[in-house]
């Protein structure tokens, strides 16, 4: 009898701890949002690795997350600010590219506010932002695209090295490829800065961030952002900090975009809800 009732309630902790931890973000996000009158979203991955039929599995941008993050923004007021929280090592760029269009298509500010780090498609969203609010310590990083395990620049640069009769029909075929993200990456990221300053910084920036002049993990500190005359702000808000820490390394997965799905009144005002 007592095994069976400890069986019982040893299957039911784990949901139940997954149900608390799930209503405190939900308490946090909402008390956020009425203290600064935004649309507070959370796009939050963890960098650990997640085991399934003992294959690792690890968490990044995915089209999931595109596809609830364009949501969340779609249900939002055009008058709305949006304050995004952005704790990602990046992930797939046509999910990077869809919610930073969005972004930049938010009539009113956009803010994303990055705790820890926003790598690679990461800070192809941050850069959408109208501000970028960031820990002392925090970084962002390259967004030059990736091919598979090769950086398309590396593979741009391994075959200009050797004669073109000695490389594969399949490598060429992966450099024609590897030609084109690039082109088409630093020609997103150039439309995407264009309207934060002169179209030539808005190039040239969008050149060095997508061409490869960094290793594709270089974190670009908060002094280095400075000098790329990006609108970066030092000091998030505690209430940050605070829904971070309901966002433990946890075993299991979890939802990593969230937000309370439903419409604001037009007139942006969430008091009255509960």
């Amino acid at each position: 009898m007592w095994f069976w009732i400890i069986f019982f309630i040893w299957t039911l902790l784990p949901v139940w701890q997954q149900y608390w931890i799930n209503s405190q973000r939900i308490r946090a996000i909402r008390q956020m949002e009425r203290q600064r009158g935004t649309r507070v979203i959370t796009l939050i991955h963890r960098q650990e690795t997640i085991r399934f039929f003992g294959i690792p599995l690890r968490n990044y941008i995915s089209v999931e997350d595109s596809e609830q993050l364009l949501r969340a923004i779609r249900l939002t007021p055009d008058s709305m600010p949006i304050d995004l929280i952005l704790h990602t090592p990046g992930g797939l760029v046509l999910a990077s590219e869809q919610i930073a269009h969005a972004l930049n298509h938010h009539p009113a500010k956009v803010t994303v506010f990055v705790p820890h780090y926003a790598m690679s498609g990461g800070t192809m969203i941050a850069l959408a932002a109208d501000e970028i609010v960031i820990d002392e310590n925090a970084v962002l990083g390259p967004v030059d695209p990736q091919l598979g395990q090769y950086p398309a620049a590396s593979l741009l640069e391994a075959v200009a090295q050797k004669p073109i009769k000695q490389v594969k029909d399949e490598t060429l075929i992966l450099v024609d490829m590897a030609r084109k993200a690039l082109k088409q990456v630093e020609t997103f990221l150039t439309e995407l800065l264009k309207d934060k300053m002169d179209l030539a910084k808005a190039q040239e920036l969008a050149h060095v961030l997508s061409s490869g002049f960094w290793t594709h993990d270089y974190p670009i500190t908060i002094e280095k952002l400075k000098g790329l005359d990006l609108p970066v702000q030092v000091g998030l808000p505690r209430e940050v900090y605070a829904l971070m820490e309901l966002y433990p390394q946890l075993r299991q997965r979890r939802p990593s975009v969230q937000y309370i799905p439903t419409p604001y009144e037009r007139d942006g005002n969430t008091n009255g809800r509960s």
